[in-house]
């Protein structure tokens, strides 16, 4: 290991000192933060948050619990760096902060031990997510979870009731089946491009996989499943364990690089926006650094490569009303914001209404909507009053664990609304699939 990156890993938050300064305090970011429109309190917006951040790394004041509570209260949904005018790197800052927090304030230990079990074994492990997904598929199967939900049973549960009805569905046949397959292009061979299969996608979004794949197909690309990839590693990173997350990145730059394709593909913005900071999050490791450039320059959302290859073949009419909820790590952290419109706009008998407000935050925020849920469902409740006041039937956007949010969102405060990914509206417009006005 480089000594850059061992310092950076004994301090975290020495390395960002640079960025710190850039912050100008002058408050344009505040109305773009989501927990400060909510609360209103100046030490949950990112100048406050930075503000306090400064302070630690001046050693003007300790890591209190106050401080953690702030700072873990931010969804790192990097609205802020789309208002900023001084370009702070708030997403680098909020997870060298949060690294900092982990080396200097061990969690407690029911804490330590949830982060293990889910985050380094259940999340890593193909055969833990299809144990996983097999009780979900069950649970559904047998009708518990449709008698729990109807009956009203879960909301004399309180926490537990909500996290119930937040679970996402196992979709078998899982799509670790597909791991290591090659998909022939149809037509002519444009481009190929190796896709991300993702960790809990694979079990609870494996349609929406699928699907990607054929409107790669459709559009003359030839679709790898590299075999030895994991998870990205964002919810690491954003979590502050950096090391975790450079570990999991190395696997996918051996995994990937392997392959000889045209870009790296996937339908998880947040799982993109990681991987293109792969450079980033590997510039003290010397042996990898160069890979990981490599790598990060090659990664494309599928929005943003359709949009730049150009739609092909015919294209059937979907006729309903779709509004599009911009996704944070797509809209703020890779700033595309364009193509998942253009490619909407392309849907013959579409009509796409502007969200008001689509660029806030939805409240999922990778396990955010999980451990915060109090504020999620503040936020979402008015993303829910916006989507509703559109008349919209369906709710694009354009991540996994947005389409979650927005789908609890719906069965909460909706009208029915049915919540697809983009690429899922392409391919049932490929396929000539009749839409419909409920979920």
């Amino acid at each position: 290991m480089a000594v850059s990156e061992r310092v950076a890993q004994t301090s975290p938050i020495a390395s960002i000192r640079f960025d710190l300064d850039r912050c100008v305090h002058c408050g344009l970011c505040l109305n773009a933060c989501p927990t400060y429109r909510e609360l209103g309190l100046e030490a949950d917006s990112p100048r406050g948050r930075i503000y306090q951040m400064v302070r630690v790394a001046e050693g003007a004041s300790p890591i209190t619990d106050s401080y953690v509570r702030h700072l873990d209260l931010c969804l790192a949904c990097r609205a802020c760096e789309t208002a900023c005018p001084s370009g702070v790197p708030y997403g680098r800052l909020i997870e060298a902060a949060r690294a900092e927090i982990e080396l200097r304030r061990p969690r407690r230990w029911p804490v330590r031990l949830l982060r293990r079990v889910a985050m380094d074994g259940l999340l890593l492990s193909r055969t833990g997510l299809r144990a996983a997904g097999m009780a979900l598929w069950l649970y559904e199967a047998t009708g518990l979870r449709a008698l729990l939900e109807s009956s009203g049973a879960l909301d004399a549960l309180g926490g537990l009731g909500r996290l119930a009805r937040l679970a996402p569905r196992a979709e078998r046949p899982f799509f670790y089946r597909h791991i290591g397959r090659v998909f022939p292009a149809e037509g002519e061979r444009r481009y190929r491009v190796a896709m991300l299969a993702g960790c809990i996608a694979s079990v609870s979004f494996a349609r929406l996989n699928e699907a990607t794949v054929r409107v790669l197909q459709k559009n003359g690309c030839e679709v790898v499943i590299p075999r030895g990839q994991t998870c990205c590693g964002a919810l690491h990173a954003h979590s502050g364990r950096l090391d975790k997350a450079r570990d999991l990145a190395r696997r996918n730059i051996q995994a990937f690089l392997a392959e000889d394709c045209d870009a790296i593909v996937t339908n998880a913005a947040g799982c993109g926006s990681t991987m293109k900071e792969y450079g980033e999050l590997l510039a003290g490791d010397a042996e990898n650094a160069e890979r990981a450039h490599a790598f990060a320059s090659r990664v494309r959302d599928i929005t943003e490569f359709l949009a730049a290859i150009g739609l092909r073949g015919e294209l059937r009419p979907v006729n309903a009303v779709v509004t599009y909820q911009d996704s944070c790590h797509l809209a703020h952290a890779q700033k595309i914001r364009a193509a998942p419109r253009q490619l909407l706009a392309a849907v013959p008998g579409l009509e796409l209404r502007e969200l008001p407000s689509a660029e806030i935050c939805c409240g999922s925020a990778g396990i955010y909507n999980v451990v915060h849920g109090e504020m999620a469902d503040a936020i979402l409740r008015s993303k829910m009053d916006q989507i509703n006041a559109t008349g919209a039937t369906i709710v694009a956007t354009a991540n996994p664990g947005c389409l979650l949010q927005l789908r609890y969102g719906v069965s909460r405060w909706g009208r029915g609304q049915r919540v697809l990914h983009v690429v899922e509206i392409l391919d049932e417009a490929y396929r000539g699939v009749v839409s419909r006005g409920d979920d």
